[in-house]
């Protein structure tokens, strides 16, 4: 990975189905009032992103060519979890649930020319191993889900050459308010920036030597996926 500039972009996602208010974009606006820290020497810009496939697809192309961030780090809601969740690796394939819109992909595909996995620069083993915030577990995953932010996700890999990370959050609560969720998002990319600014990983590198936290999802009709 190649940081491009001073600029952070960190977004989230908009409501869709039951949740009229998604705990994925209260994070981000708590992060904002927080900022990434003083000694980062970074600007921070949030964006809301809709959970709709078409539009993902324009905005996070011109996310990549108008702003050149350092790092882009998209905040998704699982609303079966029960930990911080950060997501590996994006996928090409297996889109094949409506969005907001009722729009699918066609033939399931984010890019139908794209490998199948797309890993992020970021190593989301060592920053879950790194980073501690009181009162929630941060764990890591390989299987993003399927839907919307995975598909994001993977465009945002492609587009920024790695540098680009997706973070899953459980429902705000009484015990997980928003303002905890945007510590702990700061917190976490602060120590996603580190990584960054490392020499990149060698081709083919897999973090399968440890334990990784099992896909949770939520089940519609016959298929799973985690949500926004």
């Amino acid at each position: 990975m190649e940081p491009q500039s001073g600029c952070v972009v960190v977004t989230g996602f908009g409501p869709f189905r039951q949740h009229l208010v998604n705990s994925s974009w209260e994070a981000v606006k708590e992060l904002s009032k927080l900022g990434l820290g003083s000694d980062t020497g970074v600007q921070l810009r949030t964006l809301q992103l809709p959970v709709d496939y078409r539009e993902v697809k324009q905005r996070v192309t011109r996310i990549w060519e108008d702003l050149q961030p350092q790092l882009t780090v998209h905040v998704g809601l699982d609303a079966a979890a029960k930990a911080i969740v950060l997501e590996q690796c994006g996928k090409n394939r297996g889109y094949h649930d409506a969005d907001i819109r009722g729009f699918r992909p066609e033939h399931g595909v984010c890019l139908p020319d794209g490998p199948e996995v797309i890993e992020s620069g970021v190593s989301m083993k060592a920053v879950s191993r790194r980073v501690a915030v009181e009162g929630v577990e941060v764990a890591f995953s390989r299987d993003a889900g399927r839907y919307v932010c995975d598909y994001t996700y993977y465009l945002s890999l492609h587009h920024g050459n790695g540098c680009a990370a997706l973070i899953h959050v459980p429902p705000s609560s009484p015990w997980l308010p928003a303002s905890l969720l945007g510590k702990a998002l700061q917190l976490i990319i602060q120590e996603m920036m580190e990584e960054v600014r490392k020499p990149p990983r060698s081709a083919g590198f897999a973090e399968n030597s440890a334990p990784v936290l099992p896909a949770t999802r939520v089940q519609w009709g016959d298929r799973s996926f985690r949500e926004n």
